[in-house]
């Protein structure tokens, strides 16, 4: 369900500039920033390449875009 909240200008000025580059709307960027920082407080060992990372590997797997993987198939003996 959507919700409107009242953020900083200045945080919406620079959410809307980093979107029109990243090509996402301004709730979509404030939404990616709000889950990059929710997934660095719960995992504060992790650097933000890795944590996008899996991020990115959860949105692949949420949209059917993966394949099983098999171990040892394809191995040379």
């Amino acid at each position: 369900m959507a919700q409107a909240i009242r953020i900083n200008d200045d945080l919406v000025n620079s959410a809307r500039a980093v979107a029109t580059v990243e090509r996402r709307s301004l709730a979509g960027q404030v939404e990616y920033w709000a889950n990059i920082g929710r997934a660095a407080e719960e995992n504060p060992d992790l650097p933000f390449s890795v944590l996008r990372e899996i991020l990115i590997a959860k949105a692949e797997a949420d949209a059917g875009l993966v394949e099983e993987y098999t171990f040892g198939e394809g191995e040379k003996c």
